[in-house]
């Protein structure tokens, strides 16, 4: 039987399309395998602190309210937290990043805590987004003319108290390229829920689910 002359044509070709297999590039969507999605039983049972109860707890660790933004960089006691590769900062109009070290440290530990529980529940990663943190009594006030939620003694004037959004959240891209199947708004919530209810069960915080701010009120507790 006679074989085929193989030609260097032949060969050349055949080690492009080796190359070729090697170094495709799988395009292929990321998909989410969701499971033991629970959430807590009602947002407002279940995060129910008032402002009284965050204000004791703001001005037994939190700094002496001051006066003008600025201020905020000679406070000794304040972290400035920044956006990372486990949360991010919104942009800021009407409060500063600086914060008690209680605070900064749990915002880190809900913002890793959500990323894990997302892997751990087969859901693709999401950063938390931070909306407010520190406000001076100039940027409180401010606020309060145009929002009538907003009281002129808050919490968020003792660097002890943040906001974290439960309408958005911000996609972690693929680390090889790769689309991302999305998750609803809806379910993020619900994970985020779960992260923060065992955050106020430990006692690190006083929570409040704010519906119309869309967003969860939180105070670190000493």
């Amino acid at each position: 039987m006679k074989h085929p002359k193989i030609t260097p044509f032949i060969l050349l070709i055949a080690a492009i399309c080796v190359m070729a297999g090697c170094k495709k590039k799988d395009m292929s969507m990321k998909m989410n395998d969701p499971h033991n999605i629970k959430g807590v039983i009602s947002y407002q049972r279940d995060f129910p602190d008032n402002n009284d109860t965050q204000l004791a707890a703001a001005r037994a660790i939190g700094v002496k309210p001051f006066n003008k933004a600025e201020d905020a960089t000679k406070i000794k006691q304040f972290k400035q937290i920044e956006s990372n590769e486990h949360f991010t900062l919104d942009n800021l109009t009407h409060s500063v990043p600086y914060v008690v070290p209680q605070a900064a440290k749990l915002i880190d530990d809900i913002a890793v805590n959500f990323l894990d529980s997302l892997a751990n529940k087969g859901l693709n990663p999401y950063r938390i987004i931070i909306t407010s943190v520190t406000r001076s009594q100039e940027q409180q006030q401010q606020l309060s003319k145009s929002n009538i939620n907003a009281t002129v003694n808050s919490t968020h004037c003792y660097g002890t108290t943040f906001d974290i959004s439960w309408k958005r959240f911000e996609q972690v891209a693929d680390k090889d390229g790769r689309p991302m199947q999305e998750v609803g708004a809806d379910t993020l919530k619900m994970v985020l829920s779960e992260v923060l209810r065992d955050a106020r069960l430990a006692k690190r915080c006083y929570i409040k689910y704010e519906r119309k701010q869309g967003c969860f009120h939180i105070t670190a507790r000493g």
